[in-house]
């Protein structure tokens, strides 16, 4: 598919490897100068060039292409920092003094079976996005669809349940297991 960019009199061409061949330097020097990091440049370009892959043949305007793609990268640029924000990156030395005091012994008692028993203590609105999210590996999108919520519902659900989760582990001694006798 072709069209004429009316304000270059050139022509536009919509397949994916014209498009980037043409837009990939830069809009990788906008996410370059939004980030200052070559990483995160690199990845917020192929994010956007992903979306396209998925989503351009909505535009409808191919003279509108270059617009649409360097709003797509400031958008997920956005979303990325909004993320980063909600959803910090810390090393552990950095939050050591946070965590949680866990014995060893203690790591070793749990097993899945009493994490499933914990899980059964959280509130059931929360059990069902703790155990998707978790246990069946779904995004925060799929999530909301087979649960017909919006995804910040998802989010903050998941966020609570584990709060109660980790209250319910830690409360909780691990049932004694009957030491069987071998015999030999």
């Amino acid at each position: 598919m072709s069209h004429t960019n009316e304000s270059a009199g050139l022509p536009v061409s919509l397949d994916f490897e014209s498009l980037v061949a043409r837009y990939y330097r830069p809009l990788y020097q906008f996410a370059f100068s939004l980030t200052q990091a070559e990483a995160d440049a690199c990845d917020l370009t192929q994010q956007t060039f992903y979306v396209w892959a998925t989503k351009g043949h909505q535009l409808r305007d191919a003279t509108k292409v270059k617009s649409w793609l360097f709003t797509t990268l400031h958008r997920e640029f956005l979303e990325s920092r909004r993320r980063r924000t909600r959803f910090p990156h810390y090393e552990l030395s950095q939050v050591d003094a946070e965590l949680p005091a866990i014995s060893p012994a203690r790591i070793n008692q749990l097993d899945s079976a009493h994490v499933l028993q914990a899980l059964a203590k959280v509130d059931e609105v929360y059990q069902g996005p703790v155990a998707l999210f978790y246990l069946e590996d779904c995004s925060y999108k799929e999530i909301a669809e087979i649960l017909d919520v919006p995804m910040g519902t998802v989010k903050s659900r998941i966020a609570r349940g584990i709060g109660q989760l980790q209250k319910a582990l830690t409360s909780t001694s691990t049932p004694k297991q009957p030491h069987k006798e071998s015999r030999d």
